[in-house]
């Protein structure tokens, strides 16, 4: 059985419990040279800081003798292991083996672009990919104070991804998993989600500085911008943290490089209805529309991804600048409380000009060119001018087709099946660099 470094997480992955795999990915072990106990990771690390902090990103290898690592990708065989050790990785490897003879075209085979018909080869990037929506580098866990940073600027340089939308999450603490879905847990105490806010734009700031990514502040910035010298727009998901205070967006704007802002997460908050709970404010609040409004005054991207169909409309009516949906998906038979949409919803984003992130949900595509053809369905419904990508880069819990930006000439190489160059250089970035261009000024 042949698993992916997507399948972690998922079902796939547990029960292959006890059953004979083959993995493919890139060890790491204290001493170089050879080793019976290691680490696997799906990209390369230098160092111990390297190694993510999430449990489901790693895989302990245990061999029964000493193995060769090497420099490059392992493709290894043995029996798979799903540990019940709460403080531990969650899979294990056991017997481990080197898989000989493998060649270049077989790892390329091994791709979930590759094993299927009339794919055409990789695709170049041009340098100037977008995305609109990312938790890249361990955000979310670093502003808990778990873990170290994971490689983000080299990715995205492999990939041809010229800048992110690096995303605080903040409403996170007090979001559960409650009834198979991500829900508020508690009320949030006075100033909490403004202080939690806080210190996770300070690791932003951070991971910039350390890995020499430039925050983009203006429109020029980001029409400079190339993978090159891949850069981050400083977002927010969820305008929590500003709990009715309208003062705390100049400081973010100010103080933080803020230029994209997501106005609800999962928590109907002070600006409005979310998708996933029952509406209790009929869409937009008055909040919310004074929030739009000084966004289009100071120039930060406003971003209406987990907002209800009522508040796109409402918050449609009320911008003077293009909306953004950052990450989702086209359905015509929306589940309950899906972060789908509807055709109209896509529509009413359109209407302004804006883009919507097509979003890599494994449950919705589960492979690099089923991903495509998400993208195509919804070039069909509001047109190749806007549509965009929106991966939610570590930030998809059920699993995502796409788990590194080095993937992203695979996108491309699928998306070049349907489209022609310009118009994919438009999806993968044009789109949401017009957007950004219309937002900003200048």
């Amino acid at each position: 059985m042949r698993l992916h470094w997507r399948d972690l997480g998922t079902r796939r992955a547990d029960r292959a419990d006890g059953k004979s795999v083959e993995l493919a990915g890139f060890a790491f072990s204290v001493l170089p040279g050879t080793a019976d106990y290691f680490l696997m990771m799906a990209e390369p690390g230098c160092c111990a800081g390297c190694v993510p902090a999430n449990p489901l990103a790693v895989v302990e290898v245990l061999a029964d003798r000493p193995l060769k690592l090497g420099n490059g990708q392992l493709r290894l065989t043995g029996t798979w292991r799903v540990s019940s050790d709460a403080d531990g990785w969650r899979y294990q490897l056991h017997g481990a083996e080197v898989k000989q003879g493998v060649t270049r075209r077989a790892l390329m085979a091994a791709s979930p672009l590759f094993c299927l018909p009339a794919v055409p080869a990789m695709a170049q990037v041009d340098g100037t990919a977008v995305d609109a929506h990312s938790h890249a580098g361990n955000i979310v866990q670093m502003a808990y104070g778990r873990g170290s940073f994971s490689p983000v600027a080299e990715p995205m340089r492999q990939g041809g991804v010229s800048a992110i939308c690096l995303a605080v999450v903040s409403d996170s603490p007090v979001i559960q998993k409650l009834g198979g879905r991500q829900r508020p847990g508690r009320d949030p105490r006075p100033d909490e989600l403004y202080d939690y806010t806080r210190r996770s734009f300070e690791k932003i700031h951070a991971l910039a500085g350390q890995q020499q990514l430039p925050l983009l502040r203006t429109a020029a910035d980001l029409n400079g911008a190339r993978a090159s010298r891949p850069s981050i727009i400083v977002s927010s998901e969820g305008a929590d943290f500003l709990e009715g205070r309208i003062e705390r967006l100049d400081e973010a704007y100010q103080r933080w490089a803020l230029r994209h802002l997501q106005l609800t997460h999962y928590r109907p908050n002070e600006l409005g209805d979310i998708q996933t709970e029952p509406s209790v404010h009929g869409g937009l609040t008055p909040f919310g529309v004074e929030v739009i409004r000084r966004c289009n005054q100071l120039g930060i991207v406003v971003d209406v991804a987990h907002g209800t169909y009522e508040l796109v409309k409402k918050a449609a009516s009320v911008t003077t600048k293009p909306l953004v949906l950052s990450h989702t998906s086209l359905t015509e038979r929306p589940a309950a409380w899906t972060r789908r949409i509807l055709p109209d919803h896509a529509r009413a984003i359109a209407a302004t000009g804006g883009v919507i992130g097509v979003w890599p949900v494994l449950a919705f595509f589960p492979n690099i060119v089923a991903y495509a053809d998400g993208f195509a369905r919804m070039v069909d419904v509001v047109g190749i001018n806007h549509v965009g990508l929106g991966t939610d880069m570590l930030g998809v819990p059920d699993g995502s087709v796409m788990t590194n930006y080095a993937d992203l000439p695979q996108l491309a190489a699928a998306l070049r099946a349907k489209f022609s160059s310009e118009e994919t250089a438009k999806l993968l970035g044009g789109n949401y660099r017009r957007v950004f261009q219309a937002s900003l000024g200048g």
